[in-house]
């Protein structure tokens, strides 16, 4: 796996190459020291993955995301002294098509290559192959669920957003993004939308008007007693938190019925759950490749005919309400 570093500072570059060649099938592809570099350098050789630094002179980590995946597009992590304190600009990135992000590592700390190693199982560049109490479903709110990976802070905005303070559907998010960003995801995304988002927490249950984001890297799940919690099996997935994992645990354990969204990201997670939603009669939505930043996730699922629509991105809040208002009525 070829492995680029963009970032200016010295020592920094120096740490990132120091944890690569601790892994023999990683091989350094270049440096750059600036975004403008790191666009030009892309271009006449495209790596498969780039350590992208945030903040950078010249052109800063963000602006070359957009450039990189417009013109020679590759998995790119973001790598800044502090995901948190600059989660504005890294969700931007990601909103240009950026997979993940990742404290600065240093020397000793593996969760850098762990990333890597799901990164590269993702993208088909790993050496490794992937080996209750009854509940009236009347008085449970509409549920929607979604997922998303690379593009779906933007793609979540902008569903989200439509949604009304008074909302009267619950919504959980399963968004591929690591522990220790989670929390500054969602604030960031509490400040875009008109509706509460918080973190779901182990025991917490599903209310409406308020969005729940998956926030550890165990797998979220539905209990059998609609309860919320988390579980670190299967081990083997190359994405923690699933969108497939807790898309089934809703699927066998929620009693009500609701709407499924499988949004933006590269490869194939979430699509089997969706299509199992769909086995269990809820209505399912796949986000269109026009308005997806990466066509992956809902590629698969649409086709595995797991999607009953499949709409641009604009489109799935009216769905998500228009499903919600039917259910109210019934």
């Amino acid at each position: 796996m070829r492995i680029a570093i963009a970032n200016d500072m010295f020592m920094a570059v120096e740490a990132l190459r120091r944890i690569l060649v601790k892994v023999p099938d990683y091989k350094l592809a270049w440096v750059a020291y600036d975004g403008a570099e790191a666009v030009s350098k892309c271009a006449a050789d495209t790596p498969d993955l780039i350590l992208m630094d945030v903040l950078m002179p010249s052109m800063d980590g963000v602006e070359a995301t957009r450039h990189i995946m417009s013109q020679s597009p590759c998995a790119i992590v973001m790598v800044t002294a502090s995901v948190n304190r600059y989660a504005a600009k890294v969700f931007e990135a990601m909103g240009y098509g950026a997979l993940d992000a990742i404290n600065t590592p240093i020397l000793g700390d593996d969760g850098l290559l762990n990333k890597i190693a799901a990164i590269a199982q993702l993208i088909g560049k790993s050496s490794h192959r992937r080996s209750p109490p009854v509940h009236n479903s009347k008085s449970l709110p509409p549920l929607i669920v979604m997922g998303a990976s690379t593009g779906g802070p933007q793609a979540l905005t902008t569903i989200l957003s439509q949604f009304p303070q008074d909302f009267p559907a619950a919504v959980i998010v399963v968004q591929h993004v690591d522990a220790q960003f989670v929390q500054g995801f969602t604030a960031w995304l509490n400040e875009q939308i008109p509706i509460s988002v918080q973190l779901a927490i182990a025991g917490s249950t599903p209310q409406p008007g308020q969005v729940l984001i998956a926030g550890t890297n165990h797998h979220l799940v539905m209990r059998p007693d609609l309860t919320l919690g988390y579980d670190k099996e299967p081990l083997n997935f190359s994405y923690r938190p699933s969108v497939d994992v807790f898309f089934r645990s809703v699927a066998k354990n929620w009693t009500g019925k609701g709407v499924g969204v499988l949004l933006t990201g590269m490869g194939r997670d979430g699509a089997q759950g969706l299509k199992r939603l769909r086995e269990v009669d809820w209505h399912t939505i796949a986000q269109d490749s026009k308005t997806c930043v990466v066509y992956g996730m809902p590629k698969v699922a649409v086709e595995l005919k797991a999607a009953v629509e499949v709409l641009p991105v604009e489109a799935i809040a009216s769905a998500c309400m228009n499903f919600t208002v039917k259910h109210l009525i019934k």
